[in-house]
């Protein structure tokens, strides 16, 4: 019952309305000194004010003015209210033409200008009546917000929120001095960037939106550095508003300013056609496809069309979590997850022979530094066995390509983990020459944001419960992707390969380690070496100070993609290589398997302290 209230007491008011505008222009029009001539039209226009009322409100169903949410009513809604009484206009005006009702035209411009206003005015006054109320509802509970940008964005984000939303936004911030001083809907743009921290104090704000989709990563890390030291939360809207073509936006569609925000690099621009060139229809195995890398480029894949995925990996609860999210947007027989060791060869190739994978990604590896330098077989069988056995199936059952996930930890390694992955690099460029119908492609990248095995969830754990936030050393620098960016160019990277190459990918600049934990700390809200200490712990057995992505004799060939580079290095030759390999495989203890990598590696350097 209550849906019907509001919608029939606004036809009862435009009743009245109409009303009131017809009796307003007949006295306007036959002022004191043409009274003769006003009751001489009064039956006429008394007999028909009926048929104007009900041409108008007929109109006014039409165009659904009693279906609309007028609490929220903006510049649509009032185009739509005027169009509505243009409509019933030209609907009188053709019955008065029908039965020659002979009104003076003066009548019916003037009624249909009282009765626009009326509908309009009634309309925008329970708008305003409605954010009254709300205000006073949601007072002592209100926010009050900075938005960063006064342009198209910023200006919907400050009319969704004034419309329904617990903030208040007391101003806006903008580099353009065009737009310093002025008013956008009520609200003053303050100032420049350079005074964000100076209008946080005075106003008492709670919370920063930054507003501007299209803002270069540079700039956003600047401001972001600024909006940090304020201490209030920051919110950003999305890059899938960067095309903004539509008044779209909402208070929902923020959300918190991530380090991800804060990489000094653009969004990528993949070649989608030739991706989709080598996966569409086809059938795909992906490795270690419960890990951070290994999910992601199965839902990039996906993207592609792929006749059916095979997500492998050893993991039963890794794998049981991507394949529960993945069957919630794919059909279930596009899935295939299997519980298997890349190390166990015999169900590995029961895989290969049911399936006949079309393409590989191999991301199956152990990757964690300190652990396997105390566990060198481990990362062994692991990362070089299990990568033998996925090439050499590869190579049998005539897979058209394999993509092996590399590391910047293999360019003249100090770790066991490095060292191992280095090796499966010289695998896959010895298989190339042995399996000429399939092609081998290794892509090395560096650190990836998020992943298990980042420094990202260990600091967001340690600022969680206090502190201290553990930092190797204040010199300690990495490259760093995002994990759906480094996906893509694996994917990218993979369709590029013509078969033995090792691609190296653009990560940027490499980021220190103390700087990511100041900036996470301070993203939390907090004050680095106030709120939340940070504690020096000093280098682990395997780590380096600094990553490299190639060693000083090796050099790079553009591609096409100037993210992706194909590094220079030296083939392998299989007939060598495979009896070192069946050696290093076999060894039984820490020293013989020690030995054997840097037999295979003369740049492995171990590293232990």
């Amino acid at each position: 019952m209550r849906k019907y209230l509001l919608p029939g007491f606004l036809f009862l008011l435009d009743m009245l309305i109409l009303a009131v505008a017809g009796w307003l222009s007949m006295i306007i029009r036959f002022p004191e000194a043409q009274i003769e001539q006003f009751y001489q039209y009064l039956p006429t226009f008394t007999l028909n004010l009926p048929a104007m009322i009900g041409c108008y409100l007929i109109c006014y169903l039409l165009f659904h003015l009693y279906n609309r949410i007028w609490q929220y009513a903006g510049l649509r809604e009032i185009i739509y209210a005027v169009a509505a009484n243009v409509a019933g206009l030209l609907l009188f005006l053709g019955y008065a033409k029908l039965i020659d009702l002979g009104l003076p035209r003066s009548i019916y411009v003037m009624s249909f200008f009282f009765a626009t206003f009326g509908v309009v005015a009634s309309r925008m006054g329970l708008r305003l009546v409605y954010r009254v109320v709300t205000r006073e509802d949601r007072r002592g509970e209100t926010k009050d917000v900075l938005i960063i940008g006064a342009g198209d964005a910023g200006h919907i984000l400050m009319q969704d929120i004034q419309n329904r939303d617990k903030r208040r936004v007391v101003g806006f911030i903008d580099d353009d001095p065009v737009k310093q001083g002025r008013l956008l809907n009520g609200v003053p743009v303050l100032g420049n960037r350079d005074q964000i921290e100076e209008n946080v104090e005075k106003y008492n704000i709670k919370e920063i939106i930054i507003a501007i989709p299209s803002l270069p990563k540079s700039e956003l890390q600047e401001l972001a550095n600024i909006c940090s030291r304020t201490g209030c939360e920051v919110k950003i809207l999305p890059e899938f508003f960067k095309n903004l073509n539509s008044p779209t936006i909402k208070v929902g569609d923020l959300r918190p300013l991530a380090i991800e925000d804060l990489l000094e690099r653009d969004t990528i621009k993949l070649d989608l056609a030739r991706i989709g060139d080598f996966l569409t229809g086809k059938v795909v195995l992906v490795t270690g496809a419960g890990g951070s890398i290994g999910s992601e480029i199965c839902r990039q894949v996906l993207k592609r069309n792929p006749k059916q995925i095979i997500l492998l990996g050893r993991g039963e609860n890794s794998i049981y979590e991507i394949h529960q999210e993945l069957k919630r947007t794919y059909p279930e027989e596009l899935l295939m997850p299997r519980i298997i060791n890349v190390t166990n060869r015999e169900a590995l190739e029961k895989v290969f022979k049911h399936f006949h994978p079309q393409v590989v990604f191999h991301a199956a590896a152990h990757k964690h530094v300190p652990l396997m330098e105390h566990q060198p077989r481990e990362a062994i069988l692991n990362n070089v066995l299990g990568s033998w056995n996925v090439g050499e199936l590869a190579g049998i059952y005539q897979v058209e390509r394999l993509v092996l996930i590399s590391t910047d930890k293999a360019v003249n390694p100090s770790s066991v983990m490095g060292a191992t992955k280095r090796v499966t690099e010289m695998i896959m460029q010895a298989l190339n020459k042995k399996y000429p119908r399939t092609k081998y492609v290794a892509v090395r990248f560096g650190n990836v944001l998020g992943s298990r095995g980042s420094v990202v969830p260990l600091f967001k754990r340690q600022i969680e419960m206090g502190g201290p936030v553990t930092v190797t050393d204040p010199e300690m620098k990495r490259y760093f992707m995002t994990i759906p960016e480094a996906s893509q160019l694996v994917l990218e990277a993979a369709a590029l390969g013509d078969g033995g190459e090792v691609f190296v990918l653009d990560m940027g600049e490499p980021v220190k380690i103390v700087d990511l934990a100041r900036n996470m700390i301070r993203l939390s809200g907090l004050e680095p070496d106030k709120d939340i200490q940070i504690k020096y712990t000093g280098l682990r057995p395997g780590e380096k100070l600094f990553e490299e992505l190639l060693t000083a004799e090796d050099g790079t060939v553009a591609t096409k993609n100037k993210l992706i580079f194909k590094a220079i290095i030296k083939d392998q030759d299989p007939v060598y290589l495979r009896p070192k390999l069946e050696r290093l495989v076999g060894c039984l203890d820490t020293e013989e398997c020690m030995q054997l990598l840097q037999d295979l590696l003369p740049t492995y350097q171990p590293n232990h302290f």
